[in-house]
């Protein structure tokens, strides 16, 4: 009999990996689910779909928490605004998870491929964009986009997922003026919050496998623990071109995703 019941040694040793690989990624640029959800989706397909979400949801915020703390260490954003963020971010992932398996997610990827070829070609066509901090707007102002961009991300990621930290890093480099090293600190720690907020719904309803997502955790932290040392030793400029080559990878997984349903 195996330890995780009908899953094998070498398919868990397969998603551990993966998950590494996401918590890696993750927390450089965000997209980590990029890795870490299709593997769950081979190494579980006996399971159901909304169980597999919940699992993977389990495992990365274990990443995505280790990341915070080691960025937190050396780039110290401004606490009180990227709670201003992760709050409504919470509250979003959770209204979004109630919705997950309701509505018809696969209605969203030919918007979530649009948003990401936008987003693509907005960075490639500004190279100096966030390599330095110029923040826009008055405080007032950005708390506002702040809030609004929390919720309504935050439900995003919790109705649907992928991409998730990209659009997180869009507001607040292009849209807010961070730079990318500050934005994927404060990222983190929102996506912690999106996380947390459809782990709670997820297990209220008894749909993650607890004992796998905490393995896969575990690797999970290693792979984010790594990823944020680079990203402070690289700077801005890594983490810019690793956000752009996760999301170019994010618009190729959503558009074949896409082109399937029909």
């Amino acid at each position: 009999m195996h330890l995780f019941g009908h899953i094998s040694t070498l398919t868990m040793l397969f998603m551990g990996v993966a998950a590494f690989c996401a918590g890696f990624v993750d927390a450089i640029a965000g997209g980590g689910g990029l890795i870490q959800l299709p593997a769950l989706l081979l190494g579980l397909s006996s399971s159901p779909t909304v169980q597999v979400l919940g699992t993977n949801k389990l495992s990365a915020v274990f990443g995505t928490s280790a990341a915070a703390v080691i960025y937190r260490r050396k780039v110290k954003p401004d606490v009180k605004f990227t709670l201003t963020m992760a709050v409504p971010a919470f509250f979003g992932s959770m209204g979004g998870a109630l919705l997950a398996s309701r509505l018809p997610t696969h209605a969203l990827r030919p918007i979530v491929f649009v948003l990401l070829v936008a987003v693509v070609i907005y960075t490639w066509r500004k190279p100096d964009l966030g390599q330095i901090e110029i923040l826009r707007h008055s405080h007032l102002r950005r708390s506002q986009i702040a809030v609004l961009a929390g919720g309504g991300i935050g439900f995003y990621d919790g109705i649907f997922g992928p991409g998730t930290g990209t659009f997180l890093m869009l507001v607040l480099v292009a849209s807010l003026g961070f730079a990318f090293l500050t934005a994927s600190s404060m990222a983190k720690v929102v996506n912690v919050a999106t996380n947390v907020g459809a782990i709670l719904i997820f297990g209220i309803h008894r749909v993650i496998l607890w004992k796998v997502g905490l393995v896969l955790g575990m690797a999970n932290i290693a792979g984010g623990i790594l990823g944020a040392r680079v990203a402070i030793r690289g700077g801005s400029s890594l983490v810019r071109r690793v956000f752009l080559v996760v999301t170019v990878l994010l618009i190729v997984k959503v558009g074949v995703d896409t082109i399937s349903h029909w």
